[in-house]
């Protein structure tokens, strides 16, 4: 790759937060080649280390993950190589490299037992799994060498894929109550805008060897509960003509799962706003532009 353009790789290409990546308006001289696991199996710690070699790349956006929370109590190994030794490999290619890679993680990394927004120093310990195994995949690129940005998040959801949005419309269209979990709080994340605050953070990395390091956090702005959510969902859907239901809330207990949820999984923005001047939007805000590009624009009163 000789033709002046910085190129980004970038993993998880067909999820959610890759679909959106590569559909940022990434600047002139910015180019993304987001692969999945059709062109690179995670799980093969050889072949990410020549996937990383094999080009002049910019930098790595390591988004791929096992992301079935449920799935890893019983699929551990499979977990922690996608999620912990993968990250590790594409970690130590990129310090011989001598590029900066940003690892995507999770709330998960927290037990979520107390109130409050959780700050980037505050203890981990994860519930589960799913959440050990993304704190494996953190250890080892922070302890790897190479420049990095760790970027957690949380509930992420977006116009495609699967995700809550899409799954509340879809069962609301043909369920006139639902219940939704009401006792477990954080902060939807549009995969639209984690895409925008990953690619800020990935150039100023690459054009700036001084550029901060270290774990950041990225939700959208403002608390509330999965059944807040869904109401809010519900509300912003009528609008624009698309389903509507009734939400009941329940608790945890009465909806239980092999993994075990965060109950608060609420992240502080303070060190992302800091070092890069990130400011999230509103979720209700990213809400609305999901539900724009599902539903279309909210209908006009023509009462008024």
């Amino acid at each position: 790759m000789s033709d002046g353009v910085k190129h980004v790789l970038v993993t998880g290409g067909n999820g959610q937060l890759g679909t959106e990546l590569k559909r940022y308006a990434w600047p002139e001289g910015w180019a993304v080649t987001a692969i999945d696991i059709d062109e690179l199996d995670l799980r093969d710690t050889a072949a990410i280390a020549a996937m990383v070699a094999s080009e002049s790349w910019a930098a790595v956006i390591s988004a791929g993950a096992y992301t079935a929370v449920d799935k890893a109590e019983s699929d551990i190994v499979t977990a922690w190589a996608v999620n912990a030794m993968a990250p590790a490999a594409f970690a130590e290619a990129c310090a011989k490299a001598g590029i900066p890679i940003v690892q995507v993680s999770t709330d998960y990394v927290f037990d979520g037992a107390r109130d409050g927004a959780w700050d980037v120093t505050d203890p981990v310990a994860p519930l589960g799994v799913y959440g050990a195994s993304k704190l494996g995949g953190e250890l080892a690129v922070r302890t790897s060498g190479a420049r990095h940005a760790i970027v957690r998040t949380a509930w992420v959801v977006s116009a495609h894929g699967n995700n809550f949005i899409k799954t509340m419309l879809r069962v609301g269209a043909t369920n006139p109550t639902l219940r939704v979990v009401d006792d477990q709080h954080g902060s939807p994340t549009s995969a639209t805008d984690l895409a925008a605050a990953l690619a800020k953070i990935t150039m100023r990395l690459v054009e700036d060897s001084a550029a901060p390091t270290g774990t950041y956090h990225f939700s959208n702005a403002g608390a509330v509960t999965w059944a807040g959510f869904a109401r809010e969902i519900f509300a912003q859907s009528a609008a624009r003509g698309g389903a509507s239901a009734e939400v009941q809330g329940i608790t945890t207990a009465e909806y239980p799962t092999p993994a075990t949820r965060p109950a608060n999984s609420l992240l502080s923005h303070d060190a992302i706003t800091r070092d890069y001047g990130i400011h999230p939007p509103a979720w209700q805000t990213a809400l609305g532009n999901i539900l724009d590009e599902l539903l279309g624009a909210p209908k006009k009163d023509i009462s008024q």
